[in-house]
Formats: structure tokens, sequence, C-alpha cells
């Protein structure tokens, strides 16, 4: 009870405080072990089955918003309840993890856990999860929204062309044209061309806004 307690705690820093209950009560049913760490740049969170006599074990961004902090833990709790059902001969984020997915998020689709713009996100989002909220432009931009720590960033899809920006390379590009979902950019020093998501976040020049 005690461990429960200390649980409850932990996780009102970092996801909405109608959500606590049912998560630390998950740590137990599942048995895992829960890890907060630093800001990854690849992924926000993933899931490792036991090994050698481990726990089931899931990591976390620290620096995601409460609302994409539970939406990541649930997506992750969604793989191993897909591994405990089915083993690990299935695809990642195939069927198996979107019926546990679909199933784990739905109690928590209420105004009392998420906003109503994001609970609409998500709706639409569901219907076909995928392995990353990035993919779905929609939710992860209305996620995004509830950042605090953005820095004055903008999603790249919002600044006009020819637009200068810096990218979280620290690095100055010139935004030059759009080719399907991504944009041809310049890094300003090389002239070297590279290619961003439009979901990218940047920093505008001055001269941009």
């Amino acid at each position: 009870m005690e461990q429960l307690e200390r649980n409850k705690a932990i996780l009102g820093k970092y996801i909405p405080e109608k959500a606590v209950p049912v998560i630390a009560e998950w740590i137990f049913t599942y048995d895992f072990k829960l890890k907060i760490k630093r800001a990854r740049a690849t992924k926000y969170g993933d899931y490792r089955p036991p090994v050698k006599g481990l726990n089931h074990q899931i990591t976390i961004n620290h620096d995601l918003n409460k609302y994409a902090f539970l939406n990541t833990l649930v997506h992750e709790i969604a793989h191993l309840s897909a591994w405990k059902k089915y083993g690990n001969n299935i695809q990642s984020h195939g069927k198996e993890w979107k019926q546990e997915y679909r199933l784990l998020l739905h109690p928590f689709l209420n105004e009392e856990i998420f906003p109503a713009d994001v609970i609409h996100a998500l709706k639409g989002y569901i219907e076909n999860p995928a392995a990353t909220v990035c993919s779905d432009k929609k939710l992860f931009k209305t996620m995004r929204k509830y950042d605090t720590n953005n820095d004055g960033r903008v999603f790249l899809d919002e600044l006009p062309l020819q637009a200068h920006f810096i990218a979280e390379d620290e690095h100055t590009y010139l935004k030059i044209k759009k080719i399907r979902t991504r944009y041809l950019c310049s890094r300003v020093n090389t002239r070297h061309e590279y290619l961003f998501h439009g979901t990218a976040q940047v920093k505008p020049l001055e001269s941009s806004i």
C-alpha cells in the first residue's frame, strides 16, 4: 500500500490528476517498472519485455506535457498487454497492439482527463493508430499546444517559404519548397539541403515572423 501511494505521488507530477489512480493500479496489475527518462530525440517512450527474471519495463521522456505523457504511457502499456496476451510473435504496431491501445485508452477519453480538442483528435487517431503520434498531424499539433517549454518554437509548416529558422540542432536553415509531406530546406552556413517534416518544431528568426 505504501508503494502504491508513492507511485501516485510520482505520477501526479506527470499525468492528469484523475488518471493517477488507474495508472497506479496498472503498475501493479501489469507488473512493470516505470522509468522517467531524459528527453530523447528519437522516441517519447518505449517498452521492454522481461528478461532474466526482471520485470517488464516502460520508459517515458520526462519533458512531455501531461496529456502527451499519459497517451504515450498508455501506448506502451498496450505493448505490454499485447505481449502478455499474444506473446512476442506479433507485429510491434499490428492489429493486436491496436486493439489493446484502443481498449486501454477508452476509459480516459473524457473531459475530466483530456481537454475536448485532445479527445476529438484522439478519437480520430485510434481509428487506425500508428507507431507514433507524429504520423497524425492533427493529434501531434493538438498535443503540442499544451507544451509549456517550447521556447517560442512553431511548426515548420506554419512558416512561409523563404523563411529562415533555427532547428533543434541549433543551425539556421532556409525553407525552400514543399515535397509531399516534407520541406526542402538549406542550411545557411553550408548550403547543404535537408528534408524536414512539416511538424518539426523550429524557432523562426525575427525577420521571418
